[in-house]
């Protein structure tokens, strides 16, 4: 009788097909398995199109590459033309559809064959054939879902990675009112305190907390390792003095020894690039390198390639953000100055090197910290290839904007940095901060708050 229930779940729960546009697959090349029992389609025309990704140095070509060895695996010796299982078990079926007109043509209703108009059609043929079941077409293109519910299908994001409430995303601090004045009083005279005697939740290793009590504040952290509130004590770092506390929150998990890995969310000037910066340049000496580096995103989706000159003179305009910051650390230094001098000799004899995150690929990262900057344009699938290439003695940082994402297809909450916060949280070796005050000028703060 049990067994019975079973398959009449099964059965229930396969009454779905999937259709997957060539930008899912683009985000994450192992998206064909993440539903269930359900059945997944893939139009021919996607085949066609990941055919024009396959080559490059990119993750969206890394990501093409794998899926069709992928297809090439499971389906065997086998046509792909008829449903076949999936892998593994309460796996559904795959098909790989053909190019076929359905009644409601969508090349007709939108005027042009183009590739998405035959994916489209693909989803409507296939509930012309199975009107039994749900056919939803899955892209991270939004103009696409909308084309898709104006010809009647349902439409979806890839929700896999994807955070379900971004206005909750981990923020890494805390503000503490009512603080009883001995507990601060025992933070200055002894530098620490236990989490039961401030009466506050247990928080996550490596909290910051703003402490308040009648007369007097302090600034602390949650010591994972001594399972007590530590002071943070405000000072300057390679002359750069933090504004706020939160800047003095992110300067200190960047020094921190025993945290290897930082993210530092926050909207453009509220310090990121540059206290990431100054951090890593005030550890020089505990690294063999440093390395600053950033996705980069082509405007108008034009490959760099189109740029004149050779390849630093392409990828330069990119990298002037990180070049700005680090001039402005070395400007606060006299030109006689040794510290002036050290900075252009590390980036003369790289021990400094800016440069794009696509030639870290491959790249040992050990005894290194790792800046990666603009991290809101990586998709989770980068981070986590980042991250898994950290060797001995490696630091790494993401900073970035999550509301400021370049990459087609990315947003707020399915990006790799609002997902790597999500989910890493909890680690004794993880530290975060919020910047929630720009620093950069009133006029910044202005466009900030009302453009």
């Amino acid at each position: 009788m049990a067994k019975k229930n079973s398959s009449s779940v099964t059965i229930k729960k396969a009454t779905k097909i999937f259709v997957l546009d060539t930008s899912v697959i683009l985000y994450n090349h192992n998206a064909i398995n993440n539903f269930e029992e359900n059945d997944v389609a893939i139009p021919i025309t996607v085949l066609e199109e990941l055919d024009n990704f396959k080559k490059g140095n990119d993750t969206k070509n890394f990501e093409a590459r794998e899926f069709i060895r992928f297809m090439d695996k499971i389906s065997g010796k086998y046509t792909m033309t008829s449903w076949r299982r999936l892998n593994g078990p309460d796996k559904g079926r795959f098909i790989v559809v053909m190019n076929r007109k359905p009644k409601k043509d969508a090349t007709a209703v939108f005027g042009e064959d183009k590739p998405d108009h035959r994916i489209l059609n693909a989803a409507l043929k296939l509930k012309e054939d199975h009107p039994e079941k749900k056919v939803i077409l899955v892209s991270k293109d939004i103009n696409l879902r909308l084309k898709a519910k104006a010809l009647n299908i349902y439409a979806e994001d890839f929700e896999t990675g994807k955070i379900q409430n971004i206005d909750s995303l981990y923020s890494g601090k805390s503000f503490e009112e009512n603080v009883n004045p001995e507990m601060i009083d025992q933070l200055y005279r002894q530098g620490f305190c236990d989490v039961e005697e401030l009466d506050i939740e247990m928080p996550y290793p490596n909290h910051y907390l703003i402490l308040k009590g009648e007369r007097a504040s302090a600034l602390g952290y949650f010591n994972p390792i001594t399972n007590r509130v530590e002071r943070v004590e405000k000072r300057a770092v390679s002359r750069i003095m933090p504004r706020n506390a939160e800047q003095v929150f992110a300067l200190h998990s960047i020094l921190n020894p025993e945290v290897k890995l930082v993210t530092i969310q926050g909207v453009a000037g509220t310090g990121k690039t540059l206290l990431a910066l100054a951090g890593a340049w005030e550890q020089r000496r505990n690294f063999k390198q440093i390395f600053l580096a950033r996705p980069i995103v082509p405007l108008s989706n034009k490959d760099i390639g189109y740029l004149p000159g050779d390849i630093h003179s392409k990828v330069n305009p990119y990298m002037e953000p990180l070049w700005d910051n680090l001039k402005f650390i070395q400007n606060q230094y006299g030109e006689q100055d040794k510290e002036y001098k050290r900075i252009g000799d590390a980036i003369e004899n790289e021990k400094l090197m800016i440069t794009p995150l696509a030639y870290i690929r491959g790249r040992s990262i050990s005894n290194v910290i790792f800046i990666v900057d603009e991290a809101q344009n990586l998709t989770p699938h980068e981070v986590k290839t980042i991250i898994t290439r950290a060797g001995e003695n490696t630091k790494i940082i993401f900073t970035g904007d999550i509301y400021q994402i370049d990459t087609p297809y990315l947003d707020s909450q399915s990006n790799g940095l609002s997902y790597l916060i999500d989910k890493i949280k909890h680690h004794e070796i993880y530290a975060h901060v919020r910047l929630e005050k720009g620093e950069r000028s009133e006029l910044a703060n202005l466009a900030n708050e009302l453009l």
